[in-house]
């Protein structure tokens, strides 16, 4: 109900409860409950105020609706149990201050017990129900306040839930796409040195032109995407072992591929493997055309060693761009099953990618 609404039942109920308890032949009390119904109208904003105005109504009548109300508001306002406990033993002694009003022959001492423990029951009753609203309002805040961090939470899982996804998709653009791109610009070029018809050389330009200029972009767009990236998450149809030698034949390159291939090893095992001679052969066919590789894999029931070399470039390199965002992700898959990846020249001008990890990786 609005607040008025109850504040102005509130106030009916006094000014009745002060018609039926004061007594008329005595104006001072007649005022005095007067001015308590009427207090109750700012009882929200200034409890104590009406507390003390409602005081001289219970001291000098029979009423206790204003005074009761006014207990309740300062019960249910303040937090400070001192001060209530002070109001509520001053609200029972102004209601026990009644007892010799009345032209009545002098009160037993069971009437003033019955007297002060009917007092006492209306200020517990109006103090326990204003901490008890209180508490609920309190309650209401905190579960309100425990929805707002809910929903932030959810908010915060959905952001992290993205920043893996955009994370997951670089790596694959740059594994996947750029490794077909760097294909087809490697291969164009190819075309147009070998070729000596001038429409083929021209187209054959025209493709490495666009290959290459893909590739800038490419790198643009992954490098916006690991920005807001975080841990991977992997993401569907992935690449497996047995696909291996194909890529491998596919590649252009003559490559040599020494020891037994695992074959029982995690889903996540395989992946780092395959991609691991993906990008190492990317970046032979981009850095060192015309150069041999040897793939050395060994097994030892402890840990997967794979060791990627190749030997210097016999032909001009074409140049392409790019970022070291496949070693980037090359380590982080290596660190997430628990192993290292190290990439360097060696001493014959060659290059060399090691990937190391235990084998009881799942």
């Amino acid at each position: 109900m609005p607040a008025a609404v109850v504040d102005a039942a509130l106030i009916v109920a006094a000014v009745l409860d002060a018609m039926l308890m004061a007594e008329a032949d005595r104006p001072y009390a007649v005022v005095s409950t007067t001015v308590a119904a009427l207090a109750l109208a700012v009882r929200r904003r200034l409890p104590y105020l009406v507390f003390a105005l409602t005081l001289p109504a219970t001291a000098v009548s029979s009423a206790v609706v204003a005074g009761a109300v006014a207990l309740y508001t300062v019960a249910a306002n303040t937090r400070n149990r001192r001060t209530l406990a002070v109001c509520a033993v001053i609200y029972s002694v102004s209601c026990a201050a009644t007892v010799g009003n009345h032209d009545l022959p002098a009160p037993t001492r069971v009437d003033l017990l019955v007297s002060v423990g009917y007092n006492i029951a209306t200020a517990a009753a109006a103090m326990f129900l204003g901490q008890l609203v209180q508490a609920r309002r309190d309650l209401q805040q905190r579960l309100a306040e425990i929805h707002q961090v809910r929903e932030h939470e959810q908010q915060l899982v959905a952001q992290t839930v993205l920043a893996q996804e955009r994370a997951q998709l670089a790596r694959e653009m740059h594994d996947v796409v750029s490794h077909q791109v760097s294909l087809i610009t490697i291969q164009a070029g190819a075309l147009q040195v070998n070729t000596n018809d001038p429409d083929a050389r021209t187209t054959a330009q025209t493709i490495r032109d666009l290959s290459v200029r893909t590739l800038d972009e490419l790198r643009h767009m992954v490098t916006v995407l690991r920005a807001s990236g975080t841990a991977p998450t992997e993401l569907t149809p992935q690449p497996t072992l047995a696909g291996l030698s194909q890529m491998i034949a596919n590649s252009g390159i003559e490559t040599r591929l020494d020891g037994d291939l695992p074959t029982d090893v995690s889903a996540a095992a395989q992946r780092a493997i395959y991609r691991t001679v993906q990008e190492a052969l990317t970046n032979i066919r981009k850095h060192a055309p015309g150069a041999t590789a040897t793939i050395r894999v060994r097994h030892d029931g402890d840990t997967i060693e794979v060791v990627i070399t190749n030997t210097p470039a016999t032909r001009p390199t074409v140049p392409l761009p790019g970022a070291q965002h496949g070693l980037i992700g090359l380590r982080e898959r290596a660190e997430l099953l628990g192993g290292t990846l190290t990439a360097g020249p060696t001493s014959g001008d060659g290059y060399r990618v090691q990937l190391r990890f235990p084998a009881t990786t799942q």
